[in-house]
């Protein structure tokens, strides 16, 4: 059995339910995901990279992060979803005062040797 999993090439479709409680959204079901809680400092920045084997999906859980894909940047709302298809050029950074979290589900196959850093204020591209 292969242990690589194609990552898909469009954000699938998040499963929302009511319940009498509140309700859930679900980012994945049954798929090969990986799922992580990345925090940024407050004034730090992750590499400008790119993956080749996997696709990512980044939820904000906190305000003030800067999201980069593709050369376009911007400030996410607090649960809005940025979608990164492998092969996209990506960063995540905290430019103010507070750091932030994401929550991040990558599609396919996950390896941090397949990070491709583009550049990297740390020296490791």
């Amino acid at each position: 059995m292969s242990t690589t999993a194609t990552p898909p090439a469009t954000q699938p479709s998040p499963i929302t339910s009511q319940r009498p409680w509140g309700g859930f959204t679900q980012f994945s079901l049954n798929q090969p995901t990986t799922v992580k809680i990345i925090e940024v400092k407050p004034g730090a920045e992750l590499s400008l990279q790119r993956h080749s084997h996997r696709a990512e999906l980044w939820v904000a859980l906190d305000a003030g992060l800067q999201v980069e894909v593709d050369g376009r940047a911007w400030t996410p709302a607090v649960e809005e979803q940025v979608w990164i298809p492998a092969g996209a050029t990506h960063r995540l950074s905290a430019p103010g005062e507070r750091g932030g979290r994401i929550l991040e589900v990558a599609y396919g196959h996950f390896d941090e040797d397949d990070i491709e850093r583009l550049s990297d204020r740390y020296g490791r591209a």
